[in-house]
């Protein structure tokens, strides 16, 4: 019986099916009518529509800082993403699912994603933490008693785990992540050019101007929105300078909880660490630069992986493939 990896994410979700590899990668975004509360459309469909839904519809986002804000939304999110990568009666067979999440959930939030993810069909849930399982994703020696450490960019939040013999040593988990480097982006052109942009304006400007660090290249872009002022759409030109000042404040959290959980790591392995180095994964890791300024913060190297936004769900369905080696290191039930 195929059983399911699932990373549910702030900005996205992914699954993975047993033998089948990644089948789905979504936008966590759900559309629903303001009225009933009938789901409209989910996923890509329903990012499109964000900011641009007339009053009757609402675009919302079921997860919060990486975790279950709407139990819900969420349930019906998954039960439409399960239901697409799933054939008919699949879950009559009842799978076993492995669930991404933060390191810093609450008991409250853990119970909403059981919840949520018993109701959309599984037989047993089970929760490996994100920089875990983003450790086994990228293909650390987790299980050995030699030191790794992980930082893990997500959307609402960023983990980071330092990890030996199955277990997390040594973490920090903040609610920052990429969302709060498009918050700031909105925030910043508001005050500067008096003009206000949606969450996708905002999330283009990062990915092709931002950037953490000078990366050697400055670019600019033109972009799109209403001036506050006369209430008229307008252009304005962005430079990846200002862009780079706007979101220093959310950069600099992530360095400090990345010094922090450096802090608290035992002597041993922290000495793994200087020859190993650092590995980034998650979303939010391809922010340009990020790595450029974490090396220099820490004077250690830094690894980013290839396709650093499935590490998470790449992890969680290594523990389904290999459940006898790695069961051990799912903390929670």
């Amino acid at each position: 019986m195929p059983d399911i990896a699932v990373d549910l994410g702030t900005a996205n979700t992914l699954i993975q099916v047993k033998g089948r590899g990644i089948v789905l990668n979504e936008p966590s975004v759900v559309a629903v009518e303001r009225r009933t509360g009938k789901p409209l459309a989910m996923g890509l469909e329903a990012k499109r529509m964000l900011g641009r839904t007339p009053e009757g519809i609402v675009a919302v986002r079921p997860m919060r800082d990486g975790v279950i804000a709407d139990v819900d939304v969420a349930e019906l999110m998954l039960r439409h993403f399960l239901g697409q990568v799933a054939p008919q009666g699949f879950f009559r067979l009842k799978p076993r699912v492995v669930v991404g999440v933060p390191s810093g959930i609450t008991e409250m939030e853990r119970r909403a994603v059981r919840a949520a993810v018993a109701g959309a069909g599984a037989k047993e849930v089970f929760l490996i933490s994100e920089p875990m399982a983003a450790a086994i994703g990228v293909g650390l020696p987790v299980l050995s008693p030699r030191g790794s450490m992980v930082v893990n960019v997500g959307g609402g939040t960023t983990e980071i785990g330092v990890i030996a013999l199955a277990g997390i040593v040594a973490d920090a988990s903040i609610r920052v992540g990429g969302n709060e480097f498009d918050e700031a982006i909105m925030a910043f052109i508001r005050k500067s050019y008096n003009l206000l942009i949606g969450e996708s304006t905002a999330e283009s400007i990062k990915i092709q101007v931002g950037s953490a660090h000078p990366t050697g290249q400055e670019r600019e872009m033109d972009v799109n929105g209403r001036d506050l002022v006369s209430g008229i759409p307008k252009t304005i030109r962005v430079y990846s300078e200002e862009i780079r000042e706007a979101i220093q404040e959310p950069v600099q959290a992530i360095v400090g909880a990345v010094r922090r959980a450096l802090e608290v790591t035992p002597p041993e392995l922290s000495a793994d660490i200087v020859d190993e180095g650092i590995v980034m994964t998650g979303g939010g890791a391809l922010l340009k630069g990020l790595d450029v300024l974490l090396a220099a913060e820490t004077g250690l190297p830094i690894h980013l992986d290839n396709e650093p936004l499935t590490c998470v769900v790449r992890g969680a369905g290594i523990v389904l493939d290999e459940w006898e080696k790695y069961s051990g290191v799912l903390s929670i039930r």
